[in-house]
Order: C-alpha cells, then sequence, then structure tokens
C-alpha cells in the first residue's frame, strides 16, 4: 500500500491552483471536469503521481465557500531552509500564518503558510 492523495474542497479552482503551482512552486499534473456531477478535479504535486503522494483540489460547482471545521489540521511540506521559504511565499503573496522558527517545546524549525481557502500548510526543515 502506499498514500495516494490528499483531497481539499476548493471555492475557486483557478485561485488555488495558481497558488499551490505559483507560490508553493507544484504542478498542475491533471485536471477534469464532471459536469453530471457538477464538479472538478485537479490534481497538483511536486512530481508525478506514480512516485508521489499528491493534493486533488476538488471544486464544486455551486460553492464557493467551505467551513474548514476543528477536526482538520493541516499539510506538511518539507523545505530545505524554512526562514527562506516563508519569505518567497510571502515574496510571491503568500499569507504567513506562523513566521519560522523553532517549533513550540522542541528544536526543529517550522512555519505555517495559509491556501486560499484557509487551510493551514506547515513548512517543516529538513533533519
Amino acid at each position: 500500500m502506499r498514500m495516494l492523495h490528499t483531497m481539499l474542497r476548493v471555492g475557486d479552482l483557478q485561485r488555488s491552483i495558481d497558488f499551490y503551482t505559483q507560490v508553493l512552486g507544484m504542478q498542475l499534473l491533471r485536471q477534469k471536469d464532471y459536469p453530471d456531477g457538477r464538479f472538478t478535479l485537479a490534481f497538483v504535486g511536486y512530481g508525478a503521481e506514480s512516485e508521489h503522494t499528491v493534493l486533488e483540489l476538488t471544486h464544486n460547482w455551486d460553492t464557493t465557500h467551505y467551513d474548514l471545521g476543528d477536526g482538520y489540521g493541516h499539510i506538511a511540506l518539507e523545505v530545505d531552509d524554512v526562514y527562506r521559504a516563508a519569505e518567497e511565499i510571502r515574496q510571491r503573496g503568500g499569507k504567513i500564518l506562523r513566521e519560522a522558527g523553532p517549533m513550540n517545546a522542541g528544536t526543529t524549525i517550522i512555519a505555517f503558510v495559509a491556501d486560499p481557502d484557509g487551510y493551514p500548510i506547515e513548512l517543516i526543515g529538513k533533519k
């Protein structure tokens, strides 16, 4: 077994694709409309789905906003340098939720950013 993808419901598909590709540097791997179901799926990631876990962005055509709920945590991305990555994301228009620095009660360097729908994304420094 292996993990294939994580699905996020998004209110504006193009805005989310732009964020994940232009701000976080992912690639749009595939996208398909399902007119009978009134939704579109777009898959983004850092490499081919055959070798990497990716994000599935689901856009239900009649929904422009979702409540995140209190059960959702975050997506985590490993980066070489958390300070540099956070600053580059800020420069590309990304929203920083928590500045880069040591995690609470630990030494691992982390930061948090938000995607356009408010989903938190943790940046974790390579160990």
